[in-house]
């Protein structure tokens, strides 16, 4: 078994000490073999960090925007042998974090100057369902790169244009898509576990032609775009759930980019 199966199949100490820095994002994802369709993102996310902390031997891993549902528990974290900092814009949803976890206070898209901001102090930043809702996307990408460690990685699990889906969110009023995202997810409505913010969707797309320039304008060495195609928004609704279904399974195979529904996009810096 490879090393990047190895760890995506699951996770502990003694796998940290068999890391071994090698290798391209690319072939990381070659060798784990996701499935097109976004459920696997969604189940696959957490081990897939820790695959990549193992394959490229990370350690010091800060989520962006985890505020009140963080990617690990303390314990967790302690477990798979990362040290893991919580960050986010909002006082109020650092508040909400998990007891023992270290939180680090500032805008990944802002001008890097709280207090908090530790240039090069990171050895992984990753962030989920975030993205769609920064302003100035460019500039969290570049603000990364300043932040991380030489041979850092990042990931960033994102909604995309122009999947219909999210085509219907990001045309329509605001207080519209509440009120469907709220009739569909009760758990999303106000006060719930899981609000729903605004969504912009600036650089949030699922072509690597279209992301990598940008990326590599940013600073980073190297990218990997994972595409998925479908979605849940539609499990309540017998018929409509089946054809959507068909359209996106057609579009995974014939690698149509322009309605992927998420993305995992993973860069590299460089240890120059």
């Amino acid at each position: 078994m490879s090393t990047a199966s190895l760890a995506i199949a699951g996770s502990g100490p003694e796998r940290r000490a068999m890391a071994q820095p090698a290798g391209s994002l690319a072939g990381f994802f070659e060798e784990i073999r996701p499935h097109w369709h976004s459920q696997w993102a969604w189940d696959h996310y957490e081990a897939t960090i820790l695959g990549l902390a193992h394959q490229f031997g990370l350690r010091r891993v800060c989520e962006i925007g985890g505020g009140r549902g963080p990617l690990f528990t303390r314990e967790q974290a302690v477990r798979n042998g990362i040290d893991l900092i919580v960050n986010d814009i909002d006082a109020g949803e650092l508040a909400l974090t998990g007891r023992g976890l270290a939180t680090a206070r500032f805008d990944i898209a802002g001008d890097l100057s709280e207090p908090d901001v530790r240039r090069g102090g990171y050895d992984m930043m990753v962030s989920r369902m975030v993205f769609e809702h920064v302003d100035g996307v460019e500039r969290a990408w570049a603000n990364i790169h300043e932040l991380l460690a030489p041979g850092g990685v990042a990931l960033a699990f994102f909604p995309t244009l122009w999947a219909p889906v999210f085509a219907l969110n990001h045309v329509l009023p605001e207080k519209a898509s509440h009120a469907i995202v709220h009739a569909l997810f009760p758990a999303r409505r106000e006060g719930g576990g899981y609000p729903k913010f605004p969504a912009l969707y600036d650089w949030c797309r699922g072509d690597p032609a279209l992301l990598e320039p940008m990326l590599k304008r940013a600073g980073f060495a190297e990218s990997h775009v994972q595409r998925f195609w479908g979605h849940g928004y539609f499990d309540r609704m017998p018929g409509l759930k089946q054809v959507d279904h068909a359209f996106n399974a057609v579009a995974a195979r014939i690698g149509w980019n322009f309605v992927t529904t998420y993305a995992y996009v993973v860069v590299r810096k460089g240890r120059g």
